[in-house]
């Protein structure tokens, strides 16, 4: 399905980018995604399984569908984006350019599918929405999927997500694949960061980042909009409320497959002004010729001491509570009694009039 990349890097760039020959997606995954992937790249015969599954998942539909009832983009249709396709191809150095498909839907999106060779759809919505500089960047998104093999992984969430309403009505089934839906959830969301990392890789310009992702938020009135504000949005979400914020913040993402957006952009930001970003620029980076030897239990390692991390510096309430535990805090009851009044319609802190209480007082705080 795939073009190969002998054939067609004669568009120039609008500007110069820097190149990064026989990069590993290693070197923008996000510590979680890393993980995940190293594990399922050295478990033997997983390649053999996926294939095998390939004859149950909708993939072929899915193909004929797109190539039906969209449009392939090529030197003949949606020009500038073939352009920008080959140049993130050429960016990363992907030995195929995936094919891609622009899909009549008003709601801005992108997707990177396929188990044997992934292709590439973005909506009308998307294309109509952002301009040159920030639709380069969720191009490269998408090839930074492609590249680290997420494509695989999202077909089959796609395919358990259905799967998961037909079973409804047998008993446990739903909760059996929902369980695995959830988990693949999770793993996705990182995969996202790692894409984004991917795109401004691409991109090369974070301002352009941001943009497109202020845009997936708040529509085109971008002379409305701030970056800074944006980010500061995402400030006031990691910290603010108590503990039952943080448990709805739980809740909240559970059933998405992305991040939020203004998490998606402060995550992006940090990232760029990261050490790691800069080597790779600098063309400090992981090859893919040495992707055979990491090690799984390095990997998991890196994303250990990562959420570590995380949740030392969050300043959400329950990681901070978490931090608080670890550290042996004495009032952490009191913290966790406090952090949760409000659930209930009646403050924890007090208790109803009793019809016997000849006083007429009110009980002491519980």
């Amino acid at each position: 399905m795939g073009e190969d990349m002998s054939e067609g890097h004669e568009h120039v760039p609008s500007r110069q980018r820097r190149r990064f020959p026989g990069i590993s997606s290693r070197a923008y995954e996000h510590p979680a995604d890393r993980s995940a992937l190293v594990a399922l790249r050295k478990l033997s015969g997983f390649d053999t399984v996926f294939k095998a599954l390939s004859g149950l998942l909708p993939e072929r539909s899915l193909r004929l569908l797109f190539l039906s009832d969209s449009v392939r983009v090529s030197d003949q249709q949606f020009a500038h984006l073939n352009d920008m396709l080959r140049d993130a191809c050429y960016i990363l150095d992907l030995e195929k350019v995936p094919p891609m498909y622009v899909n009549q839907d008003p709601v801005p999106n992108a997707m990177c599918i396929g188990l044997d060779e992934p292709i590439i759809v973005v909506t009308t919505g998307l294309v109509e929405l952002l301009d040159e500089e920030e639709m380069r960047a969720v191009v490269g998104h998408e090839v930074g999927h492609a590249l680290s093999g997420h494509s695989v992984y999202r077909t089959i969430l796609l395919f358990l997500t259905s799967l998961a309403v037909r079973v409804a009505w047998i008993p446990l089934g739903n909760i059996a694949i929902m369980a695995i839906v959830t988990a693949l959830r999770e793993w996705f969301r990182k995969s996202e960061l790692s894409a984004d990392r991917a795109g401004l890789l691409v991109g090369q310009d974070l301002q352009s980042s941001m943009r497109g992702l202020m845009k997936l938020a708040g529509g085109h009135h971008l002379h409305q909009m701030n970056v800074d504000a944006f980010l500061k949005q995402a400030e006031e979400y990691e910290a603010g409320g108590d503990l039952r914020d943080s448990v709805l913040k739980i809740l909240n993402v559970l059933p998405r497959s992305h991040p939020f957006t203004t998490v998606r952009a402060a995550e992006l930001k940090k990232w760029s002004q990261s050490r790691d970003f800069q080597r790779i620029m600098d063309g400090h980076y992981p090859r893919r010729s040495e992707d055979k030897d990491t090690s799984v239990t390095d990997s998991f390692r890196e994303s250990a001491s990562h959420y570590a991390t995380h949740v030392k510096s969050s300043k959400d309430p329950l990681m901070k509570l978490v931090t608080d535990i670890a550290g042996g805090a004495g009032d952490l009851g009191d913290r966790v009694r406090r952090g949760f009044e409000g659930f209930t319609s009646t403050p924890a802190r007090e208790e109803p009039r009793r019809d016997d209480d000849a006083s007429g007082e009110r009980g002491g705080d519980s």
